[in-house]
């Protein structure tokens, strides 16, 4: 692969896709799509890998995804699926098995056919996340990590989080979500999961939650309250530069965008969806 192509903006596609009889199938869910990096990342992808292939956006109501994924099943020509906010818990429960750190996390943002029928799940976020991080230069092992949102994503980034050796402090809106994550991954990383807001010591501060996609969003977390120079990334891909970001840089904070985290995954998905 070319990591200088992949990781680029989506401006540089490649090879416009061809669709024909037998072009392989992959949809994204999620609601909204607007938002979403992974067809213009993926596509060029499988064009550089001959692959006849192509990834579409499909936006799918919450109270609609259930029936959305069984239709889906149906579709012989389609291979895989991605998930976005706001399914990636709601998947985990449709998938008939998912690799051990979805089972971890309560989430899956990948879905891929298994042999005898039906979905294996796996959730690449936050390996995405760390690899990320560990390529602008960061190394997660012994920092002290604040983690807004125990959703999907943010689920997964705590888990990947903690094997790479951090300490991570988790919250949310919903504050008994939080406590259920913790909760979870306190028997297999002790003494290193909390459930709580606070995040003046943090060497890096993540927004792992929907705040930012609109406008009018308030701010996850206030970056004034944080230690100069401490790491504010934010998982938001469109617009690529939050308010959170903005508002970190202002306050003299260090800032780490939202694309790094799926352009990593990218080799993963090949691997998981057998490409090339």
């Amino acid at each position: 692969m070319e990591p200088s192509r992949v990781q680029g903006t989506g401006a540089d596609t490649g090879a416009a896709a061809r669709i024909t009889g037998t072009t392989r199938l992959y949809a994204v869910l999620g609601d909204p799509v607007a938002q979403v990096r992974a067809p213009a990342l993926l596509n060029p992808v499988f064009a550089r890998l001959g692959e006849d292939a192509v990834l579409v956006p499909v936006e799918v109501p919450a109270d609609g995804l259930a029936d959305a994924v069984r239709a889906l099943t149906a579709v012989r020509n389609l291979d895989g699926l991605l998930v976005t906010v706001p399914h990636k818990a709601a998947c985990r429960d449709l998938a008939e098995s998912v690799t051990p750190a979805a089972a971890l996390s309560g989430s899956v943002n990948a879905l891929r056919r298994l042999p005898g029928g039906g979905w294996e799940g796996a959730n690449f976020d936050g390996e995405g996340f760390v690899r990320g991080l560990r390529a602008a230069g960061r190394e997660p092992r012994g920092t002290t990590v604040c983690l807004a949102g125990a959703g999907g994503a943010g689920s997964a980034i705590a888990v990947a989080l903690l094997r790479a050796g951090a300490r991570v402090t988790v919250w949310d809106a919903d504050a008994a979500r939080a406590a259920r994550l913790a909760d979870r991954l306190a028997p297999h990383f002790p003494d290193r999961v909390t459930a709580a807001r606070g995040h003046r010591d943090a060497d890096l501060a993540v927004n792992a939650t929907p705040a930012g996609l609109r406008a009018e969003d308030p701010l996850p977390f206030d970056p004034a309250a944080l230690r100069p120079g401490t790491l504010v990334a934010d998982i938001i891909m469109k617009p690529r530069e939050t308010a959170l970001l903005r508002a970190a840089r202002a306050a003299g904070c260090a800032i780490q965008y939202g694309e790094p985290m799926l352009a990593e995954q990218i080799a993963l998905y090949q691997e998981f969806f057998r490409l090339g």
